[in-house]
């Protein structure tokens, strides 16, 4: 017997790509609101409970009442808003987060779907926390780009519409210091106060670079940049979904292109270091879209339902 998916939200930008991620699968089948009952508010509440899972792409008051809806304990849950993911009860869906945690995605009822800024800065800051490299109060700053289509139809439509090329080619946002995705990087980097965090947009419609630089003499020891590459390249050696660049390839780059892993679900780090042995730079890349969207929901969803992890995940070459 297949699992039956309920995609909440299938016409926004993520659900869209988690459909075309799902579709043809023969382990899963989809479930949709007939067209005629798109009006209708007691259907997606019976989809909502007729589902072996839900995936909720929705805005995030939106996303709190399909939880709301359900009745029993039989429909589990992957939420792709920012409603959950600092809540109790749901785990955060970054199954490389640390060792072991994939098994605790795929045992959850409910698990958070990571916003893609987060994920790369997670991915870059945890490890070091954790071994004891980065102290957790250290005034952590992360500067970001991104795809428009991070911003949802709005964003897309700034920039695809009728008026756009009235739009900017970069610009920076969140200048309030106020940025939703606060929360998550201060708990899952397991920080104890909030990093500054400047995201930007760039004027290309998916694709991401995360960066954080440090004064290595400010860490615990006063490690290299080849130290902060090893933490790394250990704590995810073996996964399939995160991959650390050599530091001879790093260092060898002139420039890092957020395009270039484009419909992957692939997160590769990267480690600069200064010629003086004094500062280092690291950058995460990804897809906003895939490892930072789509791609993670998919993957958790593999995991939950004990299947196939790389199932609807297969890398294309990237660039």
């Amino acid at each position: 017997m297949t699992a039956k998916i309920f995609i909440d939200g299938e016409a926004g930008t993520t659900g869209l790509q988690i459909r075309q991620r799902l579709t043809g699968r023969r382990d899963l089948t989809l479930l949709s609101i007939p067209e005629e009952r798109r009006k209708d508010p007691t259907a997606r509440a019976e989809l909502l409970n007729a589902a072996d899972l839900a995936i909720l792409c929705l805005p995030d008051a939106a996303a709190r009442e399909s939880v709301a809806l359900l009745e029993g304990e039989s429909t589990r849950v992957i939420d792709a808003s920012t409603a959950h993911r600092v809540a109790d009860g749901w785990v955060y869906g970054f199954p490389e987060m640390e060792p072991g945690h994939e098994a605790k995605v795929a045992g959850a009822r409910f698990v958070a779907n990571p916003g893609c800024y987060p994920q790369g800065a997670i991915a870059l800051l945890r490890p070091l926390v954790s071994k004891g490299l980065l102290p957790p109060d250290y005034p952590v700053a992360i500067h970001a780009v991104s795809g428009y289509t991070g911003g949802g139809k709005g964003l897309i439509e700034r920039f695809e519409g009728d008026a756009a090329d009235q739009a900017p080619a970069h610009y920076l946002y969140g200048l309030s210091l106020k940025h939703k995705h606060l929360p998550e990087m201060e708990r899952y980097a397991l920080l104890t106060r909030p990093p500054l965090f400047a995201p930007s947009v760039g004027r290309f419609a998916q694709g991401m670079l995360v960066q954080i630089g440090f004064h290595l003499t400010d860490l615990e020891g006063a490690p290299s940049a080849a130290d902060l590459r090893a933490v790394l390249a250990e704590w995810y050696a073996g996964r399939r979904y995160v991959e650390v660049a050599a530091l001879a390839d790093s260092q060898a780059a002139s420039e890092l292109d957020p395009e270039a892993l484009n419909g992957t679900n692939l997160l590769r780090l990267h480690v600069f270091g200064s010629e003086d042995g004094q500062r280092a730079l690291l950058i995460a890349q990804l897809d906003n879209l895939g490892k930072g969207a789509s791609g993670a929901a998919v993957q958790s969803l593999n995991l939950m339902l004990g299947l196939e992890e790389s199932a609807g995940l297969e890398l294309r070459q990237a660039a």
